[in-house]
């Protein structure tokens, strides 16, 4: 290794280029006063000293003030090596916590050419899906990614599909595929979103059949993907018939994804389960609200699953009443509601929680 690549090395563990010098020197002396290292390198005897101290904080050299003249001692390589190496050791948990919170999702578009690509992006968009998934698919296509949906379903991944080109009334197999599935005779755009983040959509000729001249868009967005979202309940959702839908989940349980959570609510209230809610969060239209709330889950309204009661296609809402108010509750991005969440804890209303219920409506 020549000069310049071992000053550029040391250089990325925050020395100076004089500092550089200044080590390297006390390296080929091995230890010396504090003038003779300054006379080498070119600098100060009162730099070579101030310097000492901050090389000898991160353990390149040993300064031996005990003696008369004071000595400078460079420390073995190996020691050395093993300080950097054992700091960076415990940095690493730290800047890998800070890098996932803070790390910025980059924007890219893809332009898609080849139906084999097509199939290998949506794959990916499935295996990378931690929270929810809507996709809308060939009904002849879906073997091609059927393996990875349920995979996605094991993990607990949301899945809302669409199954096109298929009639509604013939017998479907789709447990284990998705959470709620629907299915429509006519042949729509292959659609998929990824955690409101990453989106593809693709011309049904390109998914259907090879050398089909059309191009899909591939891209990672997060101001755009909830716009394929609202697309995808606005204008297609609606239009398809109910095939599929998944038994409730055993409670307690938390729920990331607002939507499966207004899911899971549906159907326990339906079974005439009562249910409890704690909501983490904040108040949509103040910035002194409650950040939690705690309360009895009073009303649902959605448009997942039939028969429907939401006031437009892309309302899923928690009606909450708590000891204080009651709080109309939506997912990220909410507007209409009152408070904004982003986790849900559901369980079963205990008798206790129905009680007070019930004394807090004979008071009003």
């Amino acid at each position: 290794m020549d000069d310049p690549t071992l000053t550029d090395l040391l250089r990325q563990f925050g020395l100076s280029d004089k500092e550089v010098d200044t080590y390297l020197t006390l390296l080929e002396h091995g230890e010396a006063k504090a003038s003779t290292i300054a006379e080498a390198a070119g600098v100060s005897k009162r730099y070579v000293y101030s310097i000492s101290e901050k090389l000898e904080e991160r353990g390149f050299v040993s300064v031996n003030d005990h003696v008369v003249p004071t000595t400078i001692r460079a420390n073995p390589p190996e020691s050395v090596i093993e300080t950097l190496s054992g700091n960076l050791d415990r940095m690493r948990p730290e800047l890998e916590e800070r890098y996932s919170q803070a790390a910025p999702q980059a924007d890219q578009f893809e332009v898609v050419k080849s139906r084999v690509t097509v199939i290998k992006r949506i794959k990916s968009l499935i295996r990378e899906a931690e929270n929810e998934l809507s996709l809308s698919l060939p009904y002849e296509q879906l073997p091609e990614v059927a393996d990875e949906l349920r995979e996605a379903v094991d993990r607990g991944v949301f899945v809302l599909l669409v199954v096109t080109g298929v009639d509604p009334e013939v017998e479907f197999d789709l447990d284990g595929v998705a959470s709620v599935a629907r299915a429509w005779r006519e042949l729509m755009p292959t659609m998929v979103t990824a955690d409101r983040v990453s989106s593809l959509i693709a011309p049904t000729e390109m998914i259907s059949r090879s050398n089909s001249g059309k191009q899909a868009i591939s891209f990672t967005q997060e101001q755009l993907s909830p716009v394929m979202v609202g697309s995808f309940f606005g204008n297609y959702w609606p239009s398809a018939t109910e095939v599929y839908v998944t038994e409730p989940d055993e409670l307690p349980g938390t729920y990331r994804d607002f939507r499966n959570a207004v899911l899971q609510a549906t159907l326990h209230l339906r079974d005439g389960t009562p249910l409890r809610a704690r909501v983490r969060g904040r108040t949509v239209h103040s910035d002194d609200g409650p950040t939690e709330l705690d309360g009895r889950v009073v009303e649902v309204r959605q448009g997942m699953i039939a028969p429907v009661n939401n006031d437009f296609p892309v309302q899923n809402t928690l009606v909450v009443e708590t000891d204080d108010d009651s709080y109309m509750v939506g997912g990220s991005g909410a507007f209409v509601e009152d408070f904004e969440a982003d986790e849900v804890d559901l369980s079963v209303a205990t008798e206790t929680d129905e009680d007070e219920g019930e004394d807090e409506t004979r008071e009003s």
